[in-house]
């Protein structure tokens, strides 16, 4: 087997799992640890995840593992839901109209797909003549849903009163037949006016009208008897966020309370927004934890310095199952039995493939697009550790760092963060409080130019205090790996700038790295003093 039909089959590696059909999807799913076993189960739960960490691909798999047990999969894609583009992310309609018609559509979506899975059954295993109508009181109650607002009310009570007096006196005679005449008049006028205003302010609230959506949902389940419907809402996060909480009501007041159902929805945590609150304590959307549970974050599972061993087996199994995928597309005579042979064909060493899976950083779109680029490089050759970083270095490039360009201020920070953290400390991670909510950090972090490690960790010194512990992606300082300047190690020690200790695993005492602590307060005061600078040359 030569190198030249590995590197060619590695180019042919699926990037997107919606582009695969079912068959490969369970051919190249690799499960994560005890994802899948979460993931069956009947709870209701939100799967988090960044662009590339594979929801889409663990939402169709889960499908497609529940259709072989003979219950119904519901998979619907929001992104051809309706028209997301269009009306729902047009502000100049009112939200009710809009958040109306999102909703009418993704339940025509589902009734769509109940209806497509009714006519596919096996004849026999299904009775028509009962299930058919259900499914048309379905659709009926669909048009039902309406969301209604509440809006400012001004009353207004006034009492208007206006008198008009007139009278006249007029005397007509003639003397020596000289006429004479005599008039008079006095006119007079009153007016008296009182009003009232009164103003009820506050936010406009809105709350959601089902009908009878509910009652129908649970006479269809009647009519699939013996069968648990699941349905999986991916790629959540399309919808404008404004709208979420509506869609997250529908699902909460009529499909999570009725038995028979299940929803799984693949939504990316920096673009979520599930619930509103509304008067009176009371919240229109779905609460986490409370109403679906959120135990499942891709986020979390494979970035390579939190489980070095555990990511290598992932990716090496991933690039394996793919590759088998790919070569029997290719009819390739290559059939490797173990992931492990692949590898060793396919790099010039073992640190070779460690540098791959330490630069996706935990991401397998990222992995697959930085494979294929590597192996457009070797040609007929094994995929050196220097080819590698150079696609790690284009794939960056290419699909992050264009991304980060389009917010000015995001870039700013990540520049500031790598002057901080890379120039001045000589790592590649630091620590940042994890109440210093900022808009710009989730952009990074959803550009994946920024990574998770550790949530709400704490420190001995700071009770109360907690820390998020991020690092900057491989591809922000490839380029200083053969430099005097390459990173010492993954978070710095000590106190002082002029300390010498690094560590490569997140330490248990984080007394220990004080000095990987950064202020976002100092960012914004950077940013102002530059304007005050261009201010004074102006």
């Amino acid at each position: 087997m030569s190198n030249a039909d590995t590197n060619t089959a590695f180019l042919r590696l699926s990037r997107r799992a919606e582009a695969v059909d079912r068959s490969k999807l369970i051919q190249t799913f690799v499960d994560i640890g005890p994802l899948f076993t979460l993931l069956s189960s009947r709870d209701h739960q939100i799967l988090f995840g960044r662009r590339g960490t594979g929801k889409t691909h663990a939402l169709m798999y889960l499908m497609g593992a529940i259709a072989d047990h003979g219950d119904v999969p519901v998979y619907i894609d929001m992104r051809r839901v309706g028209s997301t583009g269009g009306i729902y992310g047009d502000p100049s309609i009112p939200i009710r109209e809009r958040a109306t018609r999102l909703l009418m559509d993704t339940l025509a979506a589902i009734h769509e797909q109940l209806l497509n899975f009714a006519l596919d059954a096996d004849e026999g295993s299904l009775n028509l003549s009962q299930l058919g109508p259900r499914l048309d009181e379905l659709a009926t109650a669909s048009t039902e849903v309406r969301v209604v607002g509440t809006i400012q009310v001004e009353q207004t009570c006034g009492l208007a009163r206006s008198t008009e007096r007139h009278s006249e006196v007029d005397i007509s005679a003639s003397v020596s037949g000289v006429p004479l005449h005599v008039g008079g008049g006095r006119r007079r006028q009153d007016e008296e006016e009182h009003w009232t205003r009164s103003t009820e302010s506050g936010d406009i609230q809105h709350r959601v009208h089902f009908g009878r959506v509910g009652t129908a949902l649970e006479r269809v389940v009647e009519g699939l008897p013996g069968r648990h419907v699941w349905i999986a809402l991916d790629e959540w996060s399309v919808v404008p966020m404004e709208l979420q909480p509506y869609l997250s009501d529908l699902i909460r007041r009529s499909i999570l309370p009725t038995p028979g159902f299940t929803v799984k929805i693949g939504a990316i945590e920096q673009r979520t927004a599930l619930k509103v609150p509304q008067a009176g304590g009371d919240y229109l959307g779905i609460e986490v934890g409370a109403d679906a549970a959120a135990d499942v974050n891709l986020d979390d599972f494979m970035v390579f310095e939190n489980d070095p061993g555990r990511s290598k087996t992932f990716f090496s199994e991933l690039i394996f199952k793919h590759y088998l995928s790919a070569a029997e597309e290719l009819a390739l005579a290559y059939q490797p039995k173990r992931a492990s042979q692949l590898t060793q064909l396919a790099f010039t060493q073992d640190n070779t493939f460690e540098e791959l899976v330490r630069a996706s950083e935990g991401v397998p779109r990222d992995a697959i697009n930085i494979l294929a680029v590597a192996a457009q490089r070797a040609g007929d050759n094994p995929i050196s550790i220097d080819q590698v970083r150079a696609a790690a270095r284009t794939w960056y490039q290419r699909d992050k760092e264009a991304a980060v360009s389009a917010n000015p201020r995001a870039e700013a920070l990540l520049h500031w963060i790598i002057d901080q953290v890379i120039a001045h400390r000589r790592a590649r991670a630091f620590l940042l409080r994890s109440d210093a909510n900022s808009d710009l950090i989730d952009a990074l972090f959803d550009a994946r130019v920024l990574h998770l490690l550790k949530r709400n960790v704490s420190t001995h010194d700071q009770p109360g205090v907690r820390y998020n512990v991020f690092k900057i992606d491989f591809g922000c300082y490839v380029d200083l790996l053969t430099t005097v300047r390459t990173p010492k190690g993954l978070l710095p020690g000590g106190d002082s700038d002029s300390e010498n200790v690094f560590f490569d695993v997140p330490p248990e005492d984080y007394r220990a790295i004080r000095r990987a602590i950064l202020d976002l307060a100092d960012f914004s005061s950077s940013i102002d003093s530059g304007r005050s600078r261009i201010e004074l040359e102006e």
